[in-house]
């Protein structure tokens, strides 16, 4: 467990979901629209010892068959499933009316501009050709707040050489210094409404975290039972290789017969087509025992079968699976109630239905039509020299300046925060559509949508319910099915061995006592089979309730850090048989 944690490429690829929900945040604090976070994790493969497994192919005491695989390159046994937890199905809900941007900007144009432009008559600028070298400047400070206002404060200038003989000031500098205020009334307004894309990425955070502990639950269950079927494979090849030896001795007794003339020449045929059988038999198993270490090494391990080293590697199980005397189970009531407030998919799918639901809010909120209140305060300024350029007396002109516009920029600044020359705005701008289909279908789609969240969620509901039900029954069964597979190999020794003793006085022939061997053979196979099953149907238990990393002893913690700081157990005797 410790290593697939560390390892695992389903649960690394989960590390970073939060970082992703992270990042999210951060767009929606600065105004942006949600990309949104992954909601799928894998489940391991079922393996070769999984259901449909080649365990058993007959029932216990009935006369079994020889077991010969015939697909090993079967992509069911190695390959993961993919689980979509997503309750709000393929189409997203659209954005509603969209938050401003939240973050503050600084917009500045700096522009030199030389204008020649003819005049039809003198009386204007006192020349026929009037010629402008202008530098124009402005920077302003935005920023939009959670009610959907925006404030802007902006200064402009604009600085004017011209040939214009009229002017009492060449050059001069006009410049302004306002601020202007936006805030929406209807359509927009509402800090709810502009702070929701904040509020869902923060509810996806927590998606990310329970979709995470998901994915520990479901790789944790799933190598334990890969492993489980590895130590039920590996049990299985003793009981083929003690098969083997049976029919190893059986045909050694028969030859020795033949060969004294106290048994016919056939019974040596048929012990020694057994010892071919049981030897088929064993080297199939031991097949199978390398596939389901090879699975393991891909779940365990970063590199997988790519590592050379690694490859050639085998897996020893220390475990054996140990079926108590008695089952210590809760009531199937107290089961489901702990299976809902555990289980995390159960947990985001409702953290998704919230987020629906405050999504659809601003979907509505676009169906007000658009009131905006604008206004705004603006302060200009105007310096600059005297006209050098001669006045023509022949046009009567007369140069008065005013000397409280002449100076350079310290005059500019007294001019603006004296608020000599106050503009002021104040109004409203409504914006009303007649019929507005696009928002209401809308809506529309996005109530629907939000309806089928909640059917998916309590199909979700019922479909955990019926998982709880469907593990409790299959442990029962489980044990039932083990304690009388136990009971028939127990019975099998003893009709073999009395078989045995019946053959050896002459009272019974190497078909009968052949057909007893491969019955005991069946008989502990089925019990392998059955404590198997037991052991995977007490761990698909855990991972219907939700317990499964609790019983485990796994730190979530330990998991995102893809280290696991628990030292791992004390190694137990090594049967070196």
């Amino acid at each position: 467990i410790a290593l697939t944690i560390e390892n695992n490429l389903d649960v690394e690829l989960q590390r970073f979901g939060p970082r992703v929900a992270e990042s999210d945040v951060l767009r929606a604090q600065g105004g942006g629209l949600l990309r949104g976070v992954p909601l799928t994790l894998r489940q391991l493969p079922q393996g070769v010892g999984g259901p449909g497994a080649p365990l058993l192919s007959t029932v216990g005491g009935t006369s079994p068959v020889s077991n010969v695989p015939s697909n090993f390159a079967d992509l069911a046994t190695i390959t993961e499933q993919t689980v979509d937890l997503s309750v709000l199905g393929s189409t997203p809900l659209s954005n509603g009316v969209l938050p401003p941007s939240f973050d503050p900007a600084i917009v500045g144009t700096v522009q030199w501009q030389r204008q020649s432009l003819p005049q039809a008559s003198v009386l204007t600028y006192g020349t026929t050709s009037l010629n402008n070298n202008n530098w124009l400047g402005n920077v302003s400070l935005q920023k939009s707040f959670e009610t959907g206002g925006t404030v802007s404060i902006g200064y402009n200038q604009n600085y004017v050489n011209s040939n214009g003989l009229r002017a009492d000031y060449n050059p001069y500098t006009s410049t302004s210094l306002g601020i202007t205020v936006t805030q929406p009334l209807l359509q927009g307004f509402s800090i709810a409404t502009n702070r929701r894309f904040i509020r869902i990425a923060r509810n996806n955070e927590r998606i990310t975290d329970f979709v995470f502990r998901q994915q520990l639950i479901e790789t944790v269950a799933g190598v334990i039972r890969l492993y489980w079927d590895l130590v039920s494979l590996i049990e299985d090849v003793r009981v083929k290789q003690q098969a083997l030896a049976l029919a190893q001795k059986l045909y050694e007794d028969n030859k020795a017969q033949v060969e004294v003339g106290t048994l016919a020449p056939l019974e040596l045929k048929r012990a020694q087509a057994e010892v071919a059988r049981s030897r088929q038999d064993l080297t199939s198993s031991e097949n199978l025992v390398a596939q389901q270490e090879l699975l393991m090494k891909n779940v365990i391990t970063r590199t997988g079968p790519a590592d050379p080293l690694l490859l050639m590697a085998r897996i020893v199980p220390l475990d054996h699976i140990e079926v108590p005397a008695q089952e210590d189970i809760q009531p199937v009531q107290d089961l489901l109630a702990a299976a809902v407030q555990n289980r995390p998919d159960l947990a985001q799918a409702g953290i998704q239905l919230d987020n629906s639901n405050i999504s659809l809010k601003g979907s509505k909120n676009e169906l007000l039509p658009q009131l905006n209140f604008i206004g705004s305060l603006q302060n200009g300024a105007l310096t600059g020299d005297p006209n050098s350029n001669p006045a023509p007396t022949s046009l009567g002109i007369t140069r008065l300046p005013d000397s409280f516009f002449l100076g350079g920029f310290g005059n500019t600044l007294g001019q603006l925060f004296g608020h000599n020359f106050p503009n002021y705005t104040v109004g409203v701008q409504l914006d009303i559509p007649l019929k507005n289909r696009v928002a209401q279908a809308d809506v529309v789609r996005d109530e629907l949508q939000v309806r089928q969240s909640e059917v998916r969620l309590r199909a979700l509901q019922n479909q955990i319910r019926l998982e709880v039900q469907n593990a409790l029954v299959a442990l029962q069964r489980a044990r039932a099915t083990y304690d009388a597979a136990v009971e028939t190999r127990q019975l099998q020794e003893e009709a073999f061995a009395a078989e045995q003793e019946r053959f050896t006085v002459g009272a019974s022939t190497s078909f009968i006592v052949i057909q007893y061997q491969r019955d005991l053979e069946q008989a502990r196979s089925t019990e392998v089979v059955a404590k198997n099953n037991y052991a995977k149907a007490r761990a698909a238990l855990d991972r219907a309730v939700g317990s499964t990393l609790v019983k485990n002893d796994v730190d979530v913690q330990d998991a995102y850090r893809g280290h696991v700081a628990k030292p791992p157990s004390a190694l137990p005797p090594i049967d070196q048989k």
